[in-house]
C-alpha cells in the first residue's frame, strides 16, 4: 500500500511516469524501507493500463458491485437476539470488549 501511495504522491506531485527510482526516494524519505521487487511488481501491473483517472475509475466499478460488509453480521445479530436475549447481550458485551483499546494501554489520540 505504501508504493501505491507513493506512486500517487508523484502522479499528483506532476510526475507522469514515476520510475522506480522515484518511488524509492519517496519511501526512504519517511524513514521507511524500500522493496525495489514490490515497486517493480506495483510498476508493472499499472503498465498498459492507461490513465489514473481511467484506473481508479475501473476501481469504483468495482467497489460498486461488491456487497456491503456488516449487513450479514446485523441479521445474525437480529437473529440472536430474537432466539435468546440473554445470549445475544452477553455477545454484545464480549464485541465491545474486545473493540475496547483499553487493554492494549493506549488510545488512538494517545
Amino acid at each position: 500500500m505504501k508504493y501505491l501511495a507513493a506512486y500517487l504522491l508523484l502522479v499528483q506531485g506532476e510526475n507522469a511516469s514515476p520510475s522506480v527510482a522515484d518511488i524509492k526516494s519517496v519511501i526512504e524519505s519517511v524513514g521507511a524501507e524500500a522493496d525495489e521487487a514490490r515497486i517493480n511488481e506495483l510498476l508493472s501491473s499499472l503498465e498498459g493500463k492507461g490513465s489514473l483517472e481511467e484506473i481508479i475509475a475501473e476501481g469504483q466499478k468495482k467497489f460498486a458491485s461488491a456487497p456491503a460488509a456488516g449487513s450479514s453480521a446485523g441479521a445474525a445479530g437480529a437473529a440472536g437476539a430474537a432466539a435468546g436475549g440473554d445470549a445475544a447481550e452477553e455477545e454484545k458485551e464480549e464485541e465491545a470488549k474486545e473493540e475496547s483499546d483499553d487493554d492494549m494501554g493506549f488510545g488512538l489520540f494517545d
